[in-house]
């Protein structure tokens, strides 16, 4: 399984490599062996283990999804390792992999600076990380799993982010994973149309178009959005990083149906649009109100965007909020940690959990006032199974132990606190930029190569949901 799911990866690199053929950008010898070496090993590993098929159980669909998204990375960091030292500009194996796992799990931070002379070729690589990750690559190997002879349903469920894993569109999983893939191919050439609708070149629009859908933030430009300066190129961005937000089963339901209604009945998605475009207008509020923009319609330009990127954590930035006063900027990070929907393209503690925990502290206070009465908790008119509740209560105890731990952990290596616990916060929810050095006009190259390997694994756990990743550190994982 993970050799095939290497070979169906190696595939992403003939992208750039073409263009860096077409475009003579000095890429090409980088991309060549990269492809090869990626190809070449997935096709060992699988030649070697297909005679040995049975169903994947629920400990291999843990360990299939983990391994893939460690190896995955490197694979990718390989390109970026035979480019750099080509040119002269040597980049550490650190360094590397941080950018590539950024990628991969559409976080979005950067070590590399003059994104603007980097050949087109390797910033295409950078925003297709971005795009493969955002669905994840297994999505699309469990799609074709059938031509293995291999069920892929414990696959697709350590996969699927949010509670709710036990939910399927269509009777077969196969059809399923494709059904979300093609919600999420139709709305990315969408957003790439209506890009160059707004006016950027077919390049930019794809780079970008790639990293609004899946959420990841890197840009071909180190100023960002801030170099278009477009207004049209900003409300592009900001109606598809909204709708990457949304559970793309949502979408599939609306489309399916062919109506409206799947998202009002949604759990998540008016609390999800309620939560992030009320904040992007408090913002604004408050930014006129300490007089950072003296025209209202600027401070809700600048406050709509920059909160909707870093909520849906996306980290695209059309000016440096940093500047702002500090509560706007903490408001927006906050926001990432739980804004975006289960089943989208976004990460943190997603939606859904905060609807459960709040369900359930109502019912806590009825419970009080009434110890008789029995009122269980209820999403979209169905009982919610008290495992469910014990799940979600179990993910915000690990979650918040993790961002102390790792805080802490970044702090005994030297890091001042705000930028530490920013740098936790960017990386576990995937979001990108922190505070401080690391903020939207920043990047991640400051820090030191532990510092930066503790980021990395914040950013694989938060991607992976703790749990599928931190499993496989208990003993009795490994135990028959």
């Amino acid at each position: 399984m993970l050799g095939f799911t290497m070979m169906l990866f190696s595939s992403t690199l003939v992208f750039p490599l073409a263009v860096s053929a077409w475009t003579g950008d000095g890429a090409l010898e980088a991309f060549v062996k990269g492809f090869l070496v990626v190809a070449g090993s997935g096709m060992v590993l699988w030649l070697t283990t297909r005679r040995y098929r049975s169903e994947l159980r629920p400990r291999d669909g843990f360990l299939l999804v983990s391994l893939a998204w460690t190896l995955l990375p490197l694979l990718a960091a390989i390109p970026l390792l035979l480019y750099f030292h080509h040119a002269g500009r040597p980049l550490s194996f650190t360094d590397a992999y941080f950018e590539a796992v950024s990628g991969l799990t559409t976080t979005g931070a950067t070590v590399l600076s003059g994104l603007d002379s980097l050949p087109p070729s390797v910033n295409l690589w950078r925003a297709t990380l971005i795009w493969i990750g955002g669905m994840g690559i297994l999505v699309l190997a469990v799609a074709i799993l059938p031509l293995l002879g291999v069920g892929g349903y414990q696959a697709f469920r350590a996969e699927t982010p949010g509670p709710m894993k036990d939910e399927k569109l269509t009777p077969r999983i196969a059809s399923t994973a494709k059904a979300l893939y093609g919600v999420y191919f139709g709305l990315s050439i969408l957003c790439l149309v209506a890009y160059r609708a707004a006016g950027l070149p077919w390049f930019e629009a794809w780079c970008h178009m790639a990293t609004t859908m899946g959420l990841g933030g890197f840009s071909t430009r180190d100023a960002g959005f801030q170099s278009f300066d477009s207004v049209a190129v900003e409300g592009v961005a900001m109606v598809f990083m909204l709708i990457a937000g949304i559970n793309f089963a949502t979408h599939f339901n609306a489309l399916s149906q062919r109506s409206l209604r799947a998202y009002l009945r949604c759990p998540q998605t008016l609390p999800y649009l309620a939560v992030v475009l009320g904040s992007g207008l408090l913002v604004a509020a408050y930014l006129y109100w300490e007089r950072v923009y003296t025209e209202p319609l600027a401070a809700l330009r600048y406050a709509m965007f920059n909160t909707i990127s870093v909520a849906t954590t996306t980290g695209y930035a059309n000016t440096d909020y940093a500047l702002w006063p500090v509560a706007a900027p903490v408001l927006m990070l906050l926001l990432s940690a739980f804004a975006t929907s289960a089943g989208s393209t976004g990460s943190g503690i997603k939606m859904i959990r905060v609807v459960l925990l709040c369900k359930q502290a109502r019912q806590e206070i009825i419970g009080i006032l009434h110890p008789h009465a029995v009122a269980p908790v209820r999403i979209g008119g169905r009982l919610v199974e008290n495992r469910v509740l014990a799940s979600v209560l179990a993910f915000m105890l690990v979650y918040g132990g993790s961002l102390v731990v790792l805080t802490l952990t970044l702090m005994v290596s030297g890091l001042e606190p705000v930028t530490a616990a920013s740098a936790v916060f960017a990386t576990l929810n995937n979001t990108g930029p922190g505070l401080g050095p690391l903020g939207p006009m920043g990047n991640f190259s400051g820090l030191g190569d532990f510092q930066t390997w503790v980021c990395i694994f914040a950013m694989l756990i938060g991607r992976l949901e703790l749990f599928t990743f931190l499993v496989l550190f208990t003993p009795a994982f490994w135990r028959r």
